[in-house]
């Protein structure tokens, strides 16, 4: 391995938009798929919103990481939405109108909201250390002084 290569952490290089918009898409396609094999928003959506998380914040150019930083809970926001909009049943009670249902609906799924969460701003946190390593300068640091 030469010194050239790039690592896990530097291979990401799709535009913040793209990941967005795929990453959206699966959890959508997870979300039918899901509704299909049972009547309620299970395990199978927690488990593929944790993984797209992840993949997303491997993917992401480094200029983008700010727009995959803040994916995670927009995105369980709208999927659960959704639901609470046209199938309030499947994440909540059936009678439960949309603001309740979207309550309820994060609420069943605050486990895999946290754990994807980390997870992507754990991977981008890596990957930012990586590449300020590997450009030779330190990391950006945040002034505290006014």
């Amino acid at each position: 391995m030469t010194s050239a290569s790039r690592t896990l952490w530097e291979e990401g290089d799709e535009p913040g938009y793209q990941v967005a918009a795929l990453a959206v898409a699966l959890l959508l396609t997870a979300t039918t798929v899901d509704l299909l094999l049972g009547a309620r928003l299970g395990l199978l959506f927690d488990l593929v919103f944790v993984t797209v998380c992840a993949a997303a914040a491997l993917r992401v150019r480094p200029a983008d990481f700010f727009t995959v930083g803040v994916l995670p809970p927009l995105a369980m926001l709208v999927t659960v939405t959704l639901l609470a909009i046209a199938e309030p049943g499947s994440i909540a009670h059936e009678q439960d109108g949309v603001v309740q249902a979207t309550v309820s609906g994060l609420s069943r799924h605050a486990i895999a909201l946290v754990i994807g969460y980390l997870l992507c701003l754990g991977v981008l946190a890596v990957r930012n250390q990586a590449q300020a390593k590997r450009s030779g300068s330190p990391a950006p640091r945040r002034s505290t002084s006014g």
